[in-house]
């Protein structure tokens, strides 16, 4: 398998299907909001992304819980094999993509939940690496899209089917400051700052993450520099995953 992580706006996704396209694979989400249904922009699901030259690249692990639903790392896990094991039983190349570390090293060091101890995956793993002006200049231009793209009436939306404003505060990000903005207690403008800062600081915390899976856990991420072309940048993946073989 081929893992492929980064902090939020590397465009790891674009990435990963460039990749599935080249290697005959296929992606198997790895983040913890992309799992809800009609959750779209608040999450960045961009599932256009997934369409590379005319093609689109299967994918697996995305709107496959109901929005309010509870999801965690021991049902991801779980659900991982399911996709794992399908896509390999096609003979295609499982390619896990995503920036929830949790759910990642779940996969990567095999967890064991409950006693069920689950078969031993192993990954090649690549990080990609933005420059953190760059990175900060993504997230904002990339929160100024969603919000022109109508994310505030997607979580209306949520509320609206009844999801509740409680469960949706503690999904964080978009629909914690969001929904905050629609019960009233922040302005637009302050909502708008709240969040950006708080994507940002969710961007460090993802880079922290990956550090202690390199520096404290013995996991080896083979980083990548975002400013080298994606052709470029294939060519150095297919090249680890030959030295790896």
């Amino acid at each position: 398998m081929l893992t492929i992580l980064g902090p939020t706006a590397c465009g790891k996704t674009t990435f990963a299907a460039h990749l599935a396209k080249e290697l005959h694979g296929e992606i198997i989400s790895a983040d913890s909001r992309q799992v809800y249904r009609h959750m779209d922009i608040g999450t960045g699901k961009d599932l256009t992304d997934y369409t590379i030259d005319g093609q689109t690249i299967p994918y697996h692990l995305i709107d496959i819980a109901e929005a309010g639903e509870r999801y965690n790392v021991y049902r991801f896990q779980h659900d991982f094999h399911i996709a794992y094991n399908d896509i390999l039983s096609r003979g295609r190349y499982p390619i896990l993509c995503g920036g929830t570390g949790l759910y990642i090293e779940s996969i990567l060091r095999n967890y064991e939940f409950d006693g069920r101890e689950m078969p031993r995956v192993d990954s090649v793993i690549v990080g990609l690496m933005i420059d953190r002006d760059l990175r900060r200049a993504r997230i904002s231009q990339r929160l100024r899209q969603r919000l022109s793209e109508g994310m505030v009436d997607e979580v209306r939306r949520l509320l609206d089917r009844g999801v509740p404003s409680e469960r949706l505060i503690r999904y964080g990000l978009e629909y914690k400051y969001v929904t905050l903005f629609l019960l009233g207690q922040l302005g637009y403008e302050e909502m708008v700052s709240l969040l950006e800062i708080a994507i940002h600081q969710f961007a460090k915390r993802q880079m922290t993450w990956f550090r202690g899976m390199e520096e404290r856990r013995g996991i080896k991420i083979n980083w990548i520099n975002i400013e080298k072309t994606i052709p470029e940048r294939i060519e150095m993946v297919k090249n680890l995953l030959t030295l790896h073989h």
